[in-house]
């Protein structure tokens, strides 16, 4: 397989976007990612676009084909995948695979979705065609209840609290007021947090991230295009050490163990494997905080906390922007927003930005940064591993 390369990256802000459709959002994150790696649109090979449910809130598909039609790329292929909230992260896989694989010299991966239009009503419907409704639909549990949940089980085995979660959710707040692509950054103390209005016990307002609009993209290269185009770019490039997806369960009472994911943990080992690093490596992250326990969750799973211990280090200060491993500079789903099709690869352009040391909210001296985007019930992971080129 050959070496992959991120040329270009664009993003619009997270938040609402009245008036303007879905198309548009796309096309705009990725006519900016294009200009940005200075290819031509003649020599990207192939367009994979991440998106969950336009179909169900907007009424379109083939998105794929037009976002490709608009922004006047050849006739190539162009192919909308759907992995729920992992969508985004599974566009990026593709693209790199395409070029990795000596299909495409150039690729582009863009992910789009628009919610904030939609009724309350008709967005829980919709996201909720992320679980398997036939099996589970009749225990009547949401995506809340799963993880409020995962929540008691973590703090009955480990201790953690209410001020342990507390931390994070403050944390990728105080992120997000750095992150002018954040629509829902804040100061807040424990207990704004804690007088937050309930949702499902023990998870409040504030543990959970906003429905939101948006896009992102990224041009993906080989190292032959790589090299022709250096001299001209504004920015260092980043290379693309590993992408990994797995499968977990479809089901919520499939997972042995709620305080783990297994479609996590088997993501991450694959990246480490084909990156030839280790979780200590890992400068900063970008994972997926749909709730604040699912961040705590999350960084033992991807091994750089210890198990329990995710709690503890976020209130210790230990996954800060200065702290041992920077978690979700961005301010993360939770006040970057969660559009739904766009966050994986919302993430990417995040870390990427850390890697050129360009990002408004830098980790000093970041080198190796990875990305992790989970779908459903855990049912679908990506986790990509990301390394900036000096």
């Amino acid at each position: 397989m050959r070496d992959v390369f991120i040329a270009g990256i664009g993003s619009t802000a997270f938040d609402k976007h009245a008036g303007q459709s879905i198309e548009s959002l796309a096309v705009g994150a990725a006519v900016d990612a294009l200009i940005e790696s200075t290819v031509d649109r003649g020599q990207v090979g192939a367009l994979y676009l991440g998106n969950f449910i336009s179909g169900p809130l907007n009424g379109k598909e083939v998105l794929a084909g037009i976002v490709a039609d608009r922004i006047g790329l050849p006739n190539i292929p162009c192919t909308k995948v759907e992995g729920a909230c992992a969508s985004g992260g599974i566009a990026f896989r593709h693209a790199c695979l395409a070029v990795a694989s000596g299909q495409v010299e150039a690729a582009i991966a863009v992910g789009v979705e628009t919610m904030t239009h939609a009724s309350t009503k008709q967005t829980t419907a919709a996201l909720n065609c992320a679980m398997d409704n036939e099996n589970d639909g009749p225990s009547g549990l949401t995506f809340p209840g799963l993880f409020g949940l995962a929540w008691r089980l973590h703090a009955q085995r480990f201790g953690t609290t209410r001020a342990h979660v507390s931390a994070v959710v403050r944390k990728n707040k105080r992120n997000g007021l750095r992150n002018p692509l954040a629509q829902m950054g804040a100061d807040l103390s424990d207990e704004e947090v804690a007088a937050s209005a309930p949702i499902c016990d023990p998870i409040q307002l504030y543990d959970c991230c906003p429905t939101s609009d948006g896009a992102a993209a990224v041009v993906v290269v080989s190292k032959a295009l790589a090299d022709r185009i250096a001299a001209g770019l504004k920015h260092p490039l980043v290379q693309v050490l590993a992408t990994a997806q797995t499968r977990g369960s479809p089901h919520i009472g499939g997972h042995g163990d709620l305080i783990s994911f297994d479609a996590t943990v088997a993501a991450a080992q694959r990246a480490y494997e084909q990156a030839g690093v280790t979780a200590k490596d890992i400068d900063l992250v970008e994972l997926h905080d749909c709730f604040s326990i699912a961040e705590v969750i999350d960084s033992e799973d991807l091994g750089l906390v210890p198990r329990g211990q995710g709690g503890y280090w976020a209130h210790e200060g230990r996954t800060a922007v200065d702290g041992d491993v920077a978690i979700n500079t961005s301010g993360g789903l939770l006040a970057k927003g969660h559009p739904v099709g766009a966050t994986g690869l919302g993430q990417v352009f995040e870390v990427t930005r850390q890697l050129r040391h360009t990002h408004p909210n830098q980790v000093q001296g970041a080198r190796i940064g990875m990305t992790h985007n989970l779908g459903g019930t855990g049912v679908a992971c990506t986790v990509s591993i990301l390394r900036g080129v000096q």
